[in-house]
């Protein structure tokens, strides 16, 4: 019985040594995480003292201080409007996004077979540098307002980030590598799924992060000229009665929304891709 307290004290003794070692740790994590708010922080008690303290009570509507916007989005979340608006534009995004996976398919088809990208690559090359933005009329004209013709416009915005990051990842793939699955004597099928796709899925991932940032600017966008519902419907409506917290309220979650999308994209990359090095960049 001695001996085994007189084993159980050295362990309980590592255990305290490892809490006390990890302490520190966790504590300069956390001061970092202040220290890169401090520039945020700063800049939103200018903000707030500009607009109390050197703007008029005509300006200061153009410019509201952040504790107004507070509580604008405090009646926006207390009315449900900001949940209903935001959800609005969030499945747009993913519809449009579950189209523009078609993207990945056609990417591999135009860098693994020399007669398709001598037929599409003129088309893509030639749409790709129009802006989502420009075909906001012909949408309107072609699918009315609503969420068809938002979608629309956010599938181009997603779809070509997409498109050319397959590509690339495809073109990127070792020589080497596809070499050795043939002489194993995979077909051309298992050369594409097997060895090709896994080998340019970081890139590929790369181009969903980039397409869906795109794709959440264009969204928006479009909501400002071509919906009844939607973040971008909110700054527009606020616009018309002059609430121009409510607008900053809108660009807020905008961005708060964009940043949470692309940090599980990247918290997922992690998981799927743990040899690549893309969810870092």
């Amino acid at each position: 019985m001695n001996g085994s307290i007189a084993n159980e004290i050295p362990v309980k003794e590592k255990e305290v040594g490892m809490a006390s070692h990890n302490r520190p740790g966790l504590a300069r994590r956390l001061a970092r995480r202040v220290r890169s708010l401090a520039f945020l922080a700063l800049l939103l008690a200018l903000w707030q003292y500009a607009s109390t303290s050197l703007l008029d009570e005509t300006t200061r509507t153009l410019l509201p201080p952040p504790t107004q916007v507070l509580r604008a989005a405090w009646e926006l979340i207390a009315s449900g409007d900001l949940f209903r608006h935001t959800i609005d534009s969030l499945r747009r995004e993913f519809m449009a996004f579950v189209f523009a996976l078609v993207a990945v398919p056609l990417g591999i088809a135009i860098s693994w077979w020399k007669p398709v990208e001598e037929q599409l690559d003129p088309v893509m090359e030639l749409l790709r540098p129009i802006p989502p933005l420009a075909w906001i009329p012909l949408s309107i004209l072609w699918f009315g307002i609503g969420d068809t013709q938002n979608e629309f416009i956010i599938f181009l915005g997603i779809f070509f980030p997409i498109l050319l990051n397959t590509i690339a990842g495809v073109k990127g793939v070792e020589t080497n590598l596809i070499r050795a699955a043939r002489c194993l004597g995979a077909t051309e099928w298992k050369v594409l799924r097997r060895v090709v796709f896994r080998a340019a899925l970081p890139q590929i991932m790369t181009g969903v992060r980039i397409g869906l940032g795109v794709g959440w600017m264009a969204l928006v966008a479009a909501e400002l000229v071509g919906a009844t519902s939607g973040l971008g419907f909110l700054i527009n409506d606020a616009r018309t009665v002059l609430r121009t917290d409510y607008i900053i309220v809108g660009m807020a979650t905008i961005g708060l929304v964009g940043l949470l999308i692309d940090t599980l994209l990247r918290q997922l990359m992690q998981v799927v891709l743990p040899w690549s090095k893309a969810h870092s960049r």
